[in-house]
Order: structure tokens, then C-alpha cells, then sequence
């Protein structure tokens, strides 16, 4: 992995605009959403460049709001629409053991106990009642995320995770 991926983490992107003084509506892949506003600063990539911006903000009715150091008018704002939210990894959180973020676990191999190779995670979804890894391989698999119980061991080293899973399901 390259030193800037392995530094930054996606947190989100930039939707558009927001009234007339700079400000932006985010898409945010925090929990709860409105958190992505107090990771500052964030690292912006957009047509090419990356730059970093300190950032306040929070919830607006649905909407989480933003507003960037140096951006002060609506053009500005609008020239970031889809612009790509990144926070250093250090910003984060430290994780209980056997907890991950999904980006961790976002293309890492997937493999049975019996050594059959069923492909990458490709993403991750979020259902309620609890997190499916999408697996694309030979074809889609849709594995429930649950340590312990089909999750057998995730090895971030290796770039793998082991599941009791049986190819036909």
C-alpha cells in the first residue's frame, strides 16, 4: 500500500453547495453522520489536486454542513462538488480488538476454512441487523459480517479474511 493510503481514510465527499457564502453539503461516511464535521483537517481531492482545509460544521435540518477555510463564496463552493473527503488516519479513533473500519476490510481476499478462494470484499453494506461484506469473485457473495460465528479471523497482514461459508449459500 502506498504511504498516502495507508495515511488517509475516505470520510466522504462534497454533494454541492450551500447558500451564498461558501459553505457546502457533504456526504458523510461517519456514524452518526454529522461526526465527520469534527475530524478537522480534511484533506480534499478534487480534479486532481489535494488540499487541506480546516473545516467547522454540523447538521442543517438533513443535511450536514461545511464550511472550509478559503472558501468563501458560492462559485468556490460549487467548483467542490464531488470532491472527495479524506482525514488523516491518526484523526481516528483507537478500535477495540476485532473491531475495523470498513475500509480496512474493503478488498482484502476471502477465503473458507477449507481454503476455497471466493474472491475481494468489494464493499461493505450496512443492513441493521448487522454489516455484509459484498465479495466479488466468480460471482457475488453477500456475507454477514459477524466475528466469531462466520467471520473466523481477519488479518489485515495477510490481506485476508477467513469465514465459515459455504460456497453454495
Amino acid at each position: 500500500m502506498s504511504q498516502e493510503k495507508d495515511d488517509l481514510f475516505p470520510a466522504g465527499h462534497i454533494i454541492g453547495a450551500f447558500g451564498v457564502k461558501g459553505q457546502v453539503k457533504v456526504y458523510s461516511h461517519t456514524s452518526p453522520r454529522e461526526n465527520i464535521v469534527t475530524y478537522s483537517p480534511w484533506v480534499i481531492k478534487h480534479a486532481g489536486t489535494a488540499r487541506s482545509f480546516e473545516v467547522k460544521g454540523g447538521l442543517q435540518g438533513k443535511n450536514v454542513i461545511a464550511w472550509l477555510q478559503g472558501i468563501d463564496s458560492r462559485d468556490q463552493a460549487v467548483e467542490l462538488t464531488g470532491a472527495e473527503i479524506y482525514i488523516h488516519r491518526d484523526q481516528l479513533p483507537e478500535l477495540e480488538e476485532g473491531e475495523y473500519y470498513w475500509s480496512q476490510l474493503e478488498g482484502l481476499e476471502v477465503v473458507t476454512l477449507k481454503g476455497e478462494h471466493f474472491g475481494r470484499i468489494d464493499h461493505m453494506l450496512e443492513t441493521g441487523a448487522n454489516d455484509v461484506m459484498v465479495v466479488q469473485g466468480d460471482r457475488e457473495r453477500l456475507i454477514p459480517f459477524v466475528m466469531s460465528e462466520i467471520v473466523k479471523n481477519v488479518d489485515l497482514d495477510r490481506q485476508q479474511v477467513i469465514v465459515d461459508w459455504d460456497a453454495d449459500y
